[in-house]
């Protein structure tokens, strides 16, 4: 009874780390640039005394959808969107480079170019851009160039200031780290820029989320958990009789 036991528990505890997968899903299904994580189960040998012929269920995340999100019109400056293939780079919390779809950006007081989780956009030479205030306007080219209109200066006196970093790394070499960023695998250099990635601009790109499979897939789950349970229950009540049978005797 100990073996049934232990499988049933297992497979529902995968059962709830796979929930939870799907649940963290549909919470970010309106966050701006969100990749929605990909699980699956696969059967894992059970070794022990005995014929080793028993299995069990291990869930495990194994990567994440790169499908591009819908394209939502904001009009505003500071929106943008990647088109296509390709990544904008900025600076987490550790210094480190990351790498994200989200593009709705602003400025802070001290004229540090950042995104909506407050990290640094990174330019040239790897920096984080800086804009020197006050400024009248902001703008953002599809080549990723940041140009402003300075307080008092001519309407039509545009200066560049920086140009966003555009990576375009293979999707495979990806991971997303628990800052929600995207990181090279086993490597911490710094990606070259990618000329061939641009932005569309005043615009946002949503999440690839689909709601309605999210929620079939968590539905399927808590079913199955439901059953992994009722298996436990079982399990103890075959017990129970065992020993009443063994008293008797």
């Amino acid at each position: 009874m100990d073996r049934a036991l232990f499988l049933a528990m297992s497979g529902a505890k995968q059962d709830m780390q796979g929930m939870r997968v799907h649940a963290n899903n549909l919470a970010n299904v309106s966050t701006t640039g969100f990749r929605a994580d990909l699980q699956q189960a696969r059967s894992m040998q059970a070794f022990g005394e005995g014929v080793p012929s028993r299995v069990f269920a291990m869930a495990e995340r194994t990567g994440n959808d790169f499908a591009q999100g819908s394209m939502i019109n904001t009009g505003r400056d500071l929106d943008v969107a990647v088109q296509g293939d390709g990544w904008l780079t900025v600076q987490d919390a550790g210094g480190q480079e990351g790498y994200t779809r989200a593009g709705h950006l602003n400025v802070d007081q001290m004229g540090m170019l950042q995104n909506s989780n407050g990290q640094l956009v990174l330019g040239r030479n790897d920096s984080p851009i800086f804009i020197p205030l006050p400024i009248n306007k902001i703008e953002i080219s599809q080549d990723g160039t940041v140009s402003v209109i300075p307080k008092g200066a001519p309407s039509d006196v545009m200066v560049t200031v920086d140009r966003i970093k555009l990576v375009k790394p293979e999707n495979r070499s990806l991971f997303k780290d628990t800052d929600g960023l995207f990181k090279m695998i086993g490597n911490r250099e710094p990606l070259d820029a990618d000329a061939s990635v641009s932005l569309a601009k005043g615009m946002l790109e949503g999440s690839n989320v689909n709601a309605v499979a999210e929620m079939t897939n968590m539905i399927d789950l808590q079913r199955h958990f439901e059953m992994q349970v009722k298996l436990m229950k079982t399990a103890e009540e075959m017990d129970k009789s065992s020993s009443s049978l063994m008293r008797i005797s």
